[in-house]
């Protein structure tokens, strides 16, 4: 199995700025690709980037895209998501996840997730 494990979350105010980890190890084939989604309460789960291991090709959410950057560490042992200009409408918990898939933002494509990390953005 892929162990995935996130932090960073925590309570910001608009205009802010916080970085997300996932610990997601690159040595297997069923983590060719990570992937972040988000889900507030009482609405679905959306996708917001994803990264290719090693080649580090990145695909985004047209809502995300310029404002939130995914990237991995030379160690391919962390995946990252920085989020700048923050909003109350970004709150949500914030979950990473392994697909065998490249630049896939299907749910269903996603085998393997962490446990979530909440981020909360007041105005």
């Amino acid at each position: 199995q892929v162990q995935l494990v996130e932090s960073g979350g925590g309570l910001v105010q608009a205009g802010g700025s916080l970085r997300l980890s996932c610990q997601a190890p690159g040595d297997t084939f069923s983590n060719v690709a990570v992937g972040w989604f988000r889900q507030a309460p009482g609405k679905e789960r959306k996708f917001v980037a994803s990264i290719v291991r090693g080649a580090r090709i990145t695909n985004y959410a047209d809502s995300m895209k310029g404002r939130f950057t995914i990237s991995e560490d030379n160690a391919k042992t962390t995946v990252y998501l920085q989020m700048n200009g923050l909003q109350p409408t970004d709150t949500a918990v914030y979950y990473c996840a392994a697909t065998r898939q490249l630049l896939s933002a299907a749910i269903s494509d996603y085998e393997y997730w962490g446990r979530g990390t909440q981020v909360t953005v007041s105005s």
